[in-house]
């Protein structure tokens, strides 16, 4: 069944060209036949390689010069024989059912070196993922491994690394695949397991060389960045003082903010501690197969360095529980600040609504200016009054019009024996200046009230411009109280005083906004 599934999959990959390289390191009982070389690997070598035949046969060049015969008695303890990809370039080096060797090269590598058919199986697996069991050929006992972490693509191009090894119960002989990408530790992994030559003889040294590097100190330093960029945040969203001056948010920006908290989370849940505690576990498991499958000479042999590594994983877990337990209080404090910040986004929203209602005020001041045209047409009525008013008066005996049965022939109507006073003038000094006085006086009046309007005008829109602002600040303090949380009694005082300040100002920005209220009611 796995030979079908491996060769249905080997019919579905396409290939990307990767520098090949090889990496080989043997320990014999004679130190002077040991092996640690590293070299390009061409494709017409790439057989020989895979068989110990040609350039690659034993005894082996070394610095230069041919290695004698290997001696009667000199037997080779263990090693390494590794096929490296370490600087793979390619956009889809690691996308799904892609392979950086040639399929024939491929296929002839798993099958010749007895490695795991599942390794192309897990090309779409994303994440830390390892996988150690024992094959069924019970004549050649191999014990299987497949450690790789991948990631969708950045930038366009894809992120990882993978180890595919194959160790030989009965030769000693570790034998594998390794691919990582540039932004992978496999390089740095290399060159220190060649710094451990001696050691190679333990299968997983080359994985938890890698483990050791994932989870090496720069995870530490990111999540302790990712603490301090929180208090930075918890001092700008809810005033907790505990950073110094220069690191404050130079403006209380929500947008800015939001994004900020997003961020932050991200980076606390970089590498996150419970999947790596899942791989240490496995590992630990995958050394009790190996150790229980050993000779009794080997097993005393490897006895130390087994045990170091297993005091190595155990470093790791508690390591981890710790990291867990510090990303939890960071997670959480993270949580609170997000449900702070939502508070103030429905102020903000609250404040959308004041600006409603202060468009809906000034809508009102401009139905009250049309009202004053309606006050224009009085005007004019009352600039003829006057004229009416004296009319009415002169109209009396004050003049004398001769007019009438008393002032001749009764059927004479014509007014030719009227007679108009020397008088007449008073009418229009007493008219023309009443009607002045009169037009004036609302002109004066007008002009007041329109002043008057125009001050509430930009007494609105100050309000609307520092109402934010304060509710802002009223609503942190009212959602944590710092004075009494974190500050002497002292800061206390000045904080309440504070408080009170800007409740008065708010008191003062709202009284105006209440007319408006009354005079659309």
């Amino acid at each position: 069944m796995d030979n079908y599934i491996f060769s249905q999959h080997m019919k579905d990959c396409k290939t990307v060209d990767e520098k090949t390289t090889y990496l080989e390191i043997l320990n014999y009982s004679d130190p002077i036949y040991n092996v640690c070389e590293e070299h390009p690997l061409t494709d017409d070598e790439f057989e020989n390689f895979l068989n110990q035949r040609g350039a690659f046969a034993l005894p082996r060049v070394k610095d230069g010069v041919a290695l004698p015969k290997i001696k009667e008695g000199v037997t080779l303890q263990d090693g390494i024989r590794l096929v490296v990809q370490k600087d793979a370039h390619q956009d889809n080096t690691f996308a799904p059912l892609h392979l950086s060797l040639k399929p024939k090269a491929y296929e002839s590598m798993v099958r010749t070196w007895h490695l795991p058919f599942g390794a192309i199986e897990s090309s779409s697996l994303v994440g830390p993922f390892f996988w150690c069991s024992l094959d069924h050929d019970e004549a050649d006992r191999h014990l299987q491994v497949i450690f790789r972490k991948s990631d969708v693509r950045k930038k366009g191009k894809t992120r990882g690394w993978e180890i595919m090894l194959s160790y030989s119960y009965k030769t000693g002989i570790t034998t594998g695949y390794v691919k990582g990408t540039e932004s992978s530790d496999i390089a740095s992994s290399l060159e220190q397991l060649s710094a451990c030559c001696s050691e190679v003889g333990h299968p997983l040294l080359l994985p938890i060389i890698v483990l050791s590097h994932d989870l090496s100190s720069n995870n530490d330093k990111r999540q302790r960045e990712a603490r301090d960029w929180l208090r930075r945040l918890e001092n700008a969203i809810t005033l907790r003082n505990e950073i110094d001056e220069k690191e404050v948010y130079s403006d209380f920006d929500v947008d800015g903010i939001n994004r900020d908290l997003v961020e932050c989370h991200s980076r606390v849940l970089w590498k996150r501690p419970q999947a790596y505690q899942e791989i240490v576990k496995e590992f630990r498991e995958a050394m009790a197969k190996f150790k229980d499958e050993l000779s009794e000479e080997k097993r005393k042999a490897l006895g130390h360095l087994n045990s170091s590594m297993l005091s190595r994983l155990e470093f790791y877990r508690v390591k981890l529980t710790g990291m867990e337990h510090y990303i939890h209080t960071s997670l959480e404090r993270l949580h609170i600040q997000r449900q702070a910040l939502y508070n103030i986004m429905a102020q903000k929203e609250s404040k959308l609504n004041l600006e409603i209602a202060s468009q809906q005020r000034r809508l009102a001041h401009a139905t009250k200016r049309d009202g004053t045209a309606m006050k224009t047409l009085s005007l004019l009525g009352a600039v003829f009054l006057p004229g009416t008013f004296m009319a009415s008066v002169f109209s009396m005996t004050f003049f004398d019009f001769n007019v009438g049965p008393n002032n001749g022939d009764p059927s004479d109507s014509s007014g030719g024996g009227a007679q108009v006073s020397n008088e007449l003038w008073l009418y229009f000094v007493v008219t023309i200046p009443l009607t002045l006085v009169i037009v004036l006086s609302w002109y004066f009046i007008d002009r007041r009230r329109e002043k008057k309007y125009m001050e509430e005008d930009v007494e609105i829109e100050k309000g609307i411009d520092t109402m934010e602002k304060d509710i802002l600040v009223i609503m942190r303090k009212k959602t944590i109280n710092k004075a009494t949380t974190w500050n002497s009694g002292g800061a206390a005082n000045a904080t309440r005083e504070a408080t009170r300040e800007r409740g008065g100002r708010l008191l003062a920005i709202k009284e105006p906004d209440l007319d408006a209220h009354e005079m659309m009611v």
